[in-house]
C-alpha cells in the first residue's frame, strides 16, 4: 500500500498534467470569447439611436424615443430619465461629473441636463436635427452635429451659449474627440471625414474613406491616433488620424451604425444590426484581423463600451410588421413592439 506523503504526490503531478488541458479545453477558451451575458427588458415605445457608458458612475444613458433612459448598469435596472424633449440622438458628459448634454433632433436643441437629478437645465437653439455629439475637453465646448442643415453647433459649456456654427462639407453623422483640440466627424452622404480645430473654429482637412460606402459609427484610438469608421458594405475603415492615410478594411457585418474602442484590450467593435452581429477587431497587429463575430439580434446596430469594465450594451427590441410603403416613404421600416425596448450585455 503507498504511503500518504506518496499518494499526495502522485495526485499533484496527475494535477500539473492534466493542466494544460484545462487551459485549453474549449470551456476556458470560450471565457476569452465575446458572448451575451444579459438582456434588459427597458419598455415603453419608440425607436432609439446612440447609448453613452458612464463607467465610473455604473451608468448607462440610451436615447430613447423622447427621452433618455438612465440604466444603473450593476442591476439594469431603470434608475429615471431625462424627459420632455422630442426626439432624442446622442448624450455627452462633462467631466466635472455633474452636467451632461443631449441631441434633441426634432427640436433642433442641445438639451443640459443635471446628472443627478436628470433635470433638463438648458435648452440651447442649434442647427436642423442635430444628431451626433461629443464634448471636447481642451475648449471645453460641445459639439453637436447637424443632420440636416449641415452644420455643427459649438456650445460654450460655461455660459451655454453658441459659441459658433461652423458648415460641414455634407451630411455629419458621428464624431469623436482626440482630446487634444482636434474633432472628427464621418460625411455620411460623401464617404469622407472631416477634421476640426476646435480652439480655432476651422476645418482642417477632409480626407476620403476610399472603400466605404454611408459611413456612420466612430471611435478613436488616442494612444495610436487612429480613427475607426464602420460603413455599409461591410467595412471598417481605419484611418491614421494625423496624415488621413487608410491603414486597413477589414470586414464586419452589414448594417452597422456604431463603433468603439477598447484601449485596454485594443480592439475595435463594429455594432451590425442588418447582420445582428458585433465585430470584434484585433487593433494590436498591422493586418487587423477581425478575431470574433458574436451574435447579438436583428437591430443592434447601436452600442456603448464601458472602458472601466469592458463590457459592451447594445439596444435593440422586438419588431413588427412594415408598413406599407407609398411615394412618398418607399422605404419604410418594420414596426417596434410596444415595451420590447431591450438592452443586451457583451462580455468576456
Amino acid at each position: 500500500m503507498a504511503s500518504k506523503r506518496s499518494s499526495v504526490s502522485t495526485f499533484r503531478l496527475l494535477c500539473i498534467a492534466a493542466l494544460p488541458l484545462i487551459l485549453f479545453s474549449p470551456s476556458a477558451r470560450a471565457q476569452s470569447t465575446y458572448h451575451v451575458v444579459d438582456r434588459w427588458t427597458i419598455g415603453g415605445e419608440g425607436g432609439w439611436d446612440y447609448l453613452l457608458a458612464d463607467g465610473p458612475a455604473h451608468r448607462l444613458y440610451a436615447t430613447h424615443n423622447a427621452r433618455v433612459e438612465v440604466i444603473d448598469t450593476t442591476t439594469g435596472k431603470t434608475i429615471g430619465a431625462v424627459t420632455g424633449l422630442k426626439s432624442t440622438h446622442g448624450v455627452a458628459l462633462d467631466p466635472d461629473g455633474r452636467t451632461g448634454y443631449i441631441s434633441d433632433g426634432a427640436g433642433n436643441a442641445i438639451v443640459v441636463f443635471d446628472r443627478s437629478s436628470l433635470a433638463v437645465l438648458a435648452t440651447i437653439p442649434a442647427g436642423t436635427n442635430p444628431d451626433g455629439i461629443v464634448y471636447e475637453p481642451v475648449t471645453k465646448t460641445v459639439w453637436a452635429f447637424n443632420g440636416r442643415s449641415h452644420n455643427v453647433t459649438i456650445v460654450d459649456t460655461a455660459t451655454r451659449t453658441v459659441a459658433a456654427t461652423l458648415p460641414v462639407p455634407g451630411k455629419p453623422e458621428f464624431p469623436a474627440a482626440d482630446g487634444k483640440g482636434d474633432v472628427y466627424v464621418n460625411i455620411e452622404d460623401k464617404n469622407e471625414i472631416a477634421r476640426f480645430d476646435a480652439k480655432t473654429h476651422t476645418q482642417l482637412a477632409v480626407w476620403p474613406l476610399t472603400g466605404c460606402d454611408s459611413p456612420s459609427g466612430l471611435a478613436f484610438d488616442p494612444a495610436g491616433r487612429r480613427l475607426f469608421s464602420v460603413c455599409d458594405g461591410g467595412k471598417m475603415v481605419v484611418t491614421d488620424a494625423d496624415t488621413g492615410k487608410i491603414l486597413a478594411l477589414p470586414s464586419i457585418g452589414e448594417g452597422p451604425d456604431a463603433a468603439a474602442y477598447d484601449a485596454q484590450h485594443k480592439r475595435a467593435f463594429s455594432s451590425n444590426g442588418q447582420s445582428g452581429n458585433l465585430t470584434v477587431v484585433d487593433a494590436s497587429k498591422p493586418a487587423y484581423p477581425v478575431l470574433q463575430t458574436v451574435t447579438t439580434e436583428r437591430g443592434a446596430r447601436t452600442m456603448a463600451l464601458d472602458p472601466v469594465s469592458g463590457r459592451i450594451y447594445l439596444a435593440t427590441a422586438k419588431f413588427g410588421p412594415a408598413p406599407a410603403p407609398t411615394p412618398e416613404h418607399p422605404r419604410t421600416r418594420p414596426s417596434i413592439l410596444p415595451g420590447s425596448f431591450t438592452i443586451l450585455v457583451v462580455a468576456k
